[in-house]
């Protein structure tokens, strides 16, 4: 049984996205992030970071205490090797899988993030920082274009870890300022896993959780008002 601790944003559908192709047993708890619901002392035991996803696996491979898990990247690497699946098993593929796991952890997720607030979210339109974020997402869409042209995912021939991770993250892309058809290579890869069945049931799911209502002021002022004392006072 894996507990996941989830909202509706990309990160979130990673975790939601590897459960669902798996097959593992798995319950959502559903962590509204614009009431403030990370910030719950129970959830800060596990996810430190006040950030969903988290996970605990109360079935372990080591057949001990659950073991608590934060941080998308570290949850999707603890998974594959749990199953031993979505992540290629030999040392070129594996550490092939984990570069552009890395890669989406450390560049597309954070820039696309900066895209979607300044050009969204944002309460002062920022012209320099709507074009500094659109044109390196732009890039970064650029890097995967050129790497899905030399093969049909991002590690090889393999669905991974990797793809799962950066999938979330292109899903807004007209949000984001881009087109896919600028991208040809990424799009046949975009289209081939939002026609996955387990993709398709784990957007059904966060449809279910979390409608898309837009995002009120309070709201806006939970996620996008915190600093070192938001750590300090809980």
């Amino acid at each position: 049984m894996i507990d996941l601790y989830y909202w509706t944003t990309p990160n979130g559908h990673k975790v939601s996205i590897f459960l669902e192709e798996t097959g593992l047993d798995y319950t959502i708890h559903p962590v509204n992030i614009g009431k403030g619901e990370q910030f719950d002392p129970a959830f800060l035991k596990i996810a430190p970071n006040n950030r969903i996803p988290a996970i605990v696996d109360r079935n372990p491979a080591d057949g001990g205490a659950p073991v608590p898990l934060f941080e998308s990247g570290a949850i999707l690497l603890y998974l594959a090797d749990k199953t031993g699946r979505l992540i290629p098993q030999d040392l070129r593929g594996r550490n092939a899988a984990l570069q552009w796991l890395f890669w989406q952890m450390g560049g597309l997720g954070p820039m696309a993030g900066q895209n979607h607030h300044f050009s969204q979210y944002a309460p002062e339109k920022l012209p320099y920082a709507i074009e500094r974020y659109v044109k390196e997402t732009a890039r970064l869409y650029a890097v995967m274009d050129k790497r899905l042209g030399e093969s049909a995912y991002l590690a090889g021939d393999e669905y991974s870890i990797a793809d799962i991770a950066a999938y979330p993250w292109v899903v807004p892309y007209e949000r984001q300022g881009q087109d896919l058809a600028d991208f040809p290579h990424l799009k046949r890869w975009f289209d081939a896993i939002a026609a996955r069945p387990a993709v398709q049931r784990a957007y059904a799911r966060a449809d279910e959780i979390n409608p898309g209502k837009p995002m009120s002021d309070d709201e806006k002022k939970v996620l996008f008002g915190q600093d070192a004392g938001t750590v300090r006072q809980r």
